[in-house]
């Protein structure tokens, strides 16, 4: 720990070998962060751009994919000065910012797939009564919990961790995450009760939404036609292979503060990658190639750039 003007900061000890492959390390993450933006972002343009997009599923997939360029952003950047820094450093303040964007955007994540989960239930399940449900203005009260619940609540959970005496000053991860809990020299009740409340409240309560919701879209399936079944199956697999793994995922970083003494940390960072990687990156492969629609506007893009 150095302190200079009550700068408290806090040691980055995730890496492995950073001296030997920091130049490797650098450009393979830059070239995946630049993906990401890329990707993602051409996507969000197109669902903006066309009118025929405009419709609650497609509007929440560029909810989506926005949440994955900024949760990107709050990781990568950092991580690519970490590279090629000498000492892989953050203050404690910075810390606690980038602790908050990371669990808002993962939080929000699940409440967009909770609201997307729901737009293909009432599609599949009452098409009669979709238009009359799911109105704009339903669509953006979903849009504006999704973000704000989780910001309210994690703005209190920062809040009360910035006035914890720290004891420790090494995290074993490369970003900031929930293993800084590990730094307070006594362990907050308030902030585990809150914290426990949280994940209740923002991934355990959605995911069981989201079975339920989907529990029912089968059922209606197993009764319908095929013609049914195959529209449930183009737009509701995406979202569930997406849940499965970003639940699995997420499951992993909460415990892995329980077990961090006894995690190597080779796995412990590969785990980690794996939460900045996949769903970024894959999400635009996803819902770009797979939806029927988008793909049709992604073809017609580069086959127009093609032409010029």
């Amino acid at each position: 720990m150095e302190e200079e003007l009550n700068v408290t900061y806090l040691i980055f000890d995730g890496h492995i070998e950073l001296q030997k492959y920091r130049y490797l390390y650098f450009m393979a993450f830059f070239i995946v962060y630049i993906l990401i933006l890329c990707s993602n972002s051409t996507i969000v343009y197109l669902i903006w751009k066309h009118q025929d997009l405009h419709e609650p599923m497609y509007i929440f997939i560029a909810a989506l994919l926005l949440n994955s360029v900024l949760y990107s952003t709050n990781i990568y950047p950092k991580l690519l000065i970490d590279f090629l820094s000498e000492k892989q450093i953050i203050t404690y303040q910075e810390c606690l910012v980038q602790y908050f964007m990371f669990y808002t955007l993962v939080d929000s994540e699940f409440l967009l797939l909770a609201a997307m989960s729901y737009d293909r239930y009432v599609s599949i399940c009452k098409p009669l009564q979709y238009p009359t449900i799911m109105r704009k203005t339903m669509v953006f009260i979903f849009l504006a919990l999704a973000w704000l619940i989780p910001a309210c609540q994690f703005v209190g959970l920062a809040t009360m961790s910035a006035n914890q005496k720290l004891c420790s000053f090494t995290l074993k991860v490369i970003f900031c995450n929930n293993t800084f809990f590990k730094l307070f020299c006594v362990a907050s009740r308030s902030i585990s009760v809150f914290g426990v409340f949280t994940l209740l409240n923002d991934v355990i309560l959605p995911v069981i939404f989201i079975i339920f919701s989907y529990t029912r879209i089968l059922i209606i399936c197993y009764r319908s036609s095929g013609e049914v079944r195959k529209k449930a199956a183009q737009t509701c697999l995406p979202h569930l292979l997406l849940l499965i793994n970003y639940f699995f995922l997420i499951t992993y970083d909460l415990i892995i503060v329980r077990l961090e003494s006894d995690f190597v940390k080779t796995a412990r960072l590969i785990m980690t990658l794996q939460l900045v990687l996949y769903n970024p990156l894959f999400n635009p492969i996803i819902y770009g190639l797979k939806m029927k629609e988008i793909s049709k506007h992604l073809k017609r893009l580069f086959c127009q750039d093609k032409i010029k």
